[in-house]
């Protein structure tokens, strides 16, 4: 159930708009010089076998998986563009097979498109309520739009549709954001016990949400075993890698972040970990990183990609020390997704600028979702002013 592991994963990274070729014979893309790596390999005989038969949704749902696996694992954003090029003769179909209904949903849920995603991905379901894959990025979905009520009916979904492991899981990233948590990480500590041969990308998926459960609970010893467990599976995953990441900066190992993300600097998420990590301890490094960062936030713009607010929040408060505009850039954010991630930039904004009331939104998810967050909460006493 690899795909089911995506829908988790992915739904939070940030996107970039598609890019689209002007003709069949343009040249997307030169790949990285990674020829002896076997998913560059899969890549470049799927689309040269798409190339030979560019209408065979079969060879097309296989080049945009794969392209679709390289934005988990590496967080280049590019490969969306390539996968959209892919579906190309579906993509505008009001009504293509539900294959690449689902397949479509996935692309543009990545760019924010949730409502066209939510239409395709229902209609897929009407076609065939069995279709596991729909249902975890209905539940993915679901969760960034902070409807627990839709994201626990998608999980129920997946019964007898997926392994014990995953619908364990799915269903312990809704209770652990909904006042549950203790019993949603014992859940799962239960279900991957019980689960010890089962494939490394499920184990690395369930690993990943128990971690960041146990972190919110503030159980930093438990939650970082947990983490180098899934590291230790030796599976490349672009959000595993920016979780921990986000650990350790907490922890004040910023050291310990530069040496993770080691040449991982071509996905955004991580380079603005190394960013943060860098300017925690005086970096000569981070003048170019910043400039780096800056110059990919400004070409997005440009595109009219708005999906890197989280993170260009977070850069503007951390790296560049604007709360002003971090504080803009976190509400626009937070009236999109609202996930944790996303609460806490907005609360750390609204008090570096010292405007608490701008936290509003945050702190009214946090009552009604009953999230248990050391941090979160933390952060609501510095705001109320509490000791």
């Amino acid at each position: 159930m690899a795909l089911v592991l995506m829908g988790a994963q992915v739904a939070f990274c940030a996107g970039a708009v598609p890019y689209r070729p002007e003709a069949d014979q343009q040249v997307l893309e030169t790949l990285p010089a990674r020829a002896a790596d076997p998913r560059m390999r899969e890549i470049r005989e799927s689309r040269a076998a798409l190339a030979r038969s560019p209408r065979d949704l079969d060879l097309a749902l296989r080049l945009a998986r794969l392209y679709y696996a390289e934005v988990a694992a590496e967080g280049d954003p590019r490969y969306i563009g390539y996968a959209q090029a892919a579906l190309g003769p579906w993509w505008d179909e009001p009504a293509p097979p539900p294959a690449a209904r689902v397949m479509r949903a996935i692309l543009r849920q990545f760019n924010h498109g949730f409502d066209a995603a939510n239409a395709d991905l229902d209609a897929a379901l009407q076609a065939d309520p069995r279709n596991g894959e729909a249902w975890a990025w209905r539940a993915a979905i679901a969760m960034v739009q902070a409807d627990y009520t839709q994201a626990r009916r998608a999980c129920l979904g997946l019964q007898s549709l997926a392994s014990t492991l995953i619908e364990t899981a799915c269903l312990a990233q809704v209770d652990g954001t909904t006042g549950r948590a203790p019993a949603a990480a014992a859940s799962l500590r239960a279900a991957l016990a019980a689960a010890s041969t089962s494939a490394p990308a499920e184990r690395l998926w369930a690993l990943t949400r128990l971690a960041e459960i146990e972190e919110r609970l503030g159980e930093h010893a438990v939650a970082e075993a947990t983490f180098r467990r899934a590291l230790d599976l030796g599976l490349t995953d672009g959000y595993l890698l920016a979780a921990y990441s986000d650990f350790l900066l907490d922890r004040g190992r910023a050291r310990e972040v530069l040496a993770l993300l080691k040449d991982k600097g071509r996905s955004d998420l991580l380079l603005l970990r190394l960013a943060l990590a860098a300017k925690s301890l005086g970096d000569p490094v981070l003048p170019a990183w910043a400039a780096e960062l800056a110059a990919r936030f400004d070409a997005a713009r440009l595109r009219g990609d708005s999906v890197h607010e989280k993170e260009e929040a977070r850069f503007a408060l951390g790296v560049q020390g604007q709360p002003a505009r971090a504080l803009v850039l976190a509400q626009r954010n937070f009236a999109v997704q609202r996930e944790p991630a996303d609460a806490r930039v907005l609360l750390e904004a609204a008090f570096a600028a010292g405007q608490p009331a701008a936290a509003a939104p945050a702190l009214k998810w946090m009552a009604d979702s009953g999230i248990e967050s050391q941090v979160l909460r933390g952060l609501e006493r510095r705001l109320k002013g509490a000791p």
